[in-house]
């Protein structure tokens, strides 16, 4: 099977997320599958909001904010101003070309359309060929145990600039999920290249996909090869609060406890060139790559470096199966 037949699926949450998904649509378009993180998805003003899911959609469309990571360019605040003078909520910033999205999802969703028909409906709208999918179709809400008491993502995370500390973390409703049919499809296909983490938070933007019943064991019955790139480069988080989080979980802000996380479920984990002295004692295979993306050429470089060893950990194991009778005869 040609390289250029395979198709391949992300797991993504949050700018890092968006932007290896961007660089791999780059080169796969719609041979790309993105399941993105819903657990920050939450009612603001009546509507239904779910911020990864559009950061995707936005940034894989050319239309996202380049100033803030999230909500759409060139956008205006008069909603925000006029609800300001109403006395209302102004935590939550709803940009007046974004708020047109939130509007739309929230119409069809009562309406009886599922997120995922949403979803789709959006991306055709945006002009985009790859496939962009919620990790389910049932609400599922990230909820934080804090020293300031339990709060939901985005009240940790917008209301609270994420400054209190973390102690545990839950994935509300996540028991009452399902595979949808579109993910299952994606993950059965035989041409399936790879499942690529992409560097999101582990624990705010990843875990909330693993924790759909039957995720982790469709990723892994896919028979595909399974990698990550790591968030931490050099122990630092390059956006966001995953090395803040780690540290109050008690975990060392590094590549290994990254490595350890994700234990069971990878095949490699790309980390950067920062790390590379640590690369040989982490407890599963690595490579080493170039992970801070700046500009769309690293985002490609990075996509066409985890495609490269997705070929790579698909040819050994093709090599090792080949092999198997003759050993197993010996």
């Amino acid at each position: 099977m040609s390289a250029d037949s395979r198709t391949y699926i992300a797991l993504s949450g949050g700018i890092g997320g968006a932007k290896l998904s961007l660089g791999l649509a780059q080169l796969l378009g719609e041979r790309l599958t993105v399941i993105a993180n819903t657990g920050d998805d939450f009612e603001h003003l009546g509507l239904t909001i779910s911020p990864d899911v559009d950061t995707t959609l936005y940034t894989l469309a050319g239309v996202a904010n380049p100033e803030t990571g999230w909500g759409r360019r060139d956008e205006t605040w008069s909603f925000m101003e006029a609800i300001a003078e109403l006395g209302g909520p102004t935590w939550f910033k709803l940009g007046d070309r974004d708020l047109a999205t939130h509007v739309e999802r929230t119409r069809r969703l009562r309406a009886g359309e599922t997120p995922t028909a949403v979803t789709a409906h959006l991306a055709r709208r945006l002009g985009l060929t790859v496939q962009v999918v919620p990790m389910a179709d049932a609400p599922v809400r990230t909820m934080l145990e804090t020293d300031a008491g339990i709060l939901a993502f985005q009240d940790y995370f917008v209301r609270e600039q994420c400054r209190p500390a973390v102690r545990s973390l839950r994935y509300e409703r996540a028991g009452a999920a399902e595979l949808t049919p579109q993910i299952e499809a994606a993950l059965a296909v035989p041409a399936l290249g790879g499942v690529i983490l992409c560097p999101s938070n582990p624990w705010l933007s990843i875990d909330p996909i693993l924790a759909v019943p039957g995720m982790r064991e469709a990723i892994r019955a896919s028979g595909a090869p399974v990698i990550a790139v790591s968030p931490i480069i050099g122990g630092r988080a390059v956006k966001g609060p995953t090395a803040k989080i780690m540290a109050e979980l008690g975990l060392a802000a590094d590549v290994a406890a990254i490595a350890r996380h994700y234990d069971g479920l990878l095949d490699a984990l790309v980390v950067d060139a920062a790390d590379a002295a640590a690369a040989g004692a982490l407890p599963v295979r690595t490579s080493v790559a170039a992970t801070l993306m700046q500009t769309l050429d690293d985002k490609i470089a990075l996509a066409r470096h985890c495609l490269a060893l997705c070929e790579h950990l698909a040819g050994a194991s093709r090599e090792a199966g080949r092999r198997q009778p003759a050993e197993s005869g010996r």
